[in-house]
């Protein structure tokens, strides 16, 4: 998933998903809480490949167990209908501070949703320091 697009959340709290998302994300979504106050959108298999990562973090760790308690707790699955629509729940919606403008925007592995404005307030934050970057970020990536 890749590329950023703005769609608008309707008065039932549902979204259209990008039509270049929609194949990917036929069979169903999962909706959870991201960081920095967007959620996460994943397909089923993707999630799947994430439960079992949680599976094997250590139950000793609190930051571990933190984690997966709010990631999970408030993760909400579905099957887009018809027209691609998904229904983003009231306490996601919340989480992320939605309004009617969205912006969606894939991230390869899962897209992302993020209130419009929060999204260009990101954005123009992190644009300059991506492009002042002179070490390496991901190694072997440049």
């Amino acid at each position: 998933m890749l590329g950023t697009h703005s769609p608008k959340l309707d008065e039932k709290g549902r979204l259209i998903l990008p039509a270049k998302f929609r194949e990917e994300l036929a069979s169903g979504v999962v909706l959870t809480p991201g960081q920095d106050r967007c959620i996460y959108v994943f397909s089923l298999a993707e999630f799947a490949a994430i439960q079992e990562k949680i599976r094997q973090a250590p139950l000793a760790s609190a930051e571990a167990r933190a984690y997966t308690r709010v990631f999970l707790s408030q993760a909400h699955d579905e099957v887009p209908d018809k027209q691609g629509r998904v229904t983003i729940p009231a306490t996601l919606r919340n989480f992320a501070g939605l309004s009617k403008e969205l912006a969606v925007v894939g991230i390869g592995s899962h897209a992302e949703i993020w209130d419009a404005t929060a999204w260009q307030t990101y954005l123009a934050d992190k644009e300059q320091a991506f492009s002042d970057l002179t070490e390496e970020v991901i190694p072997g990536l440049f």
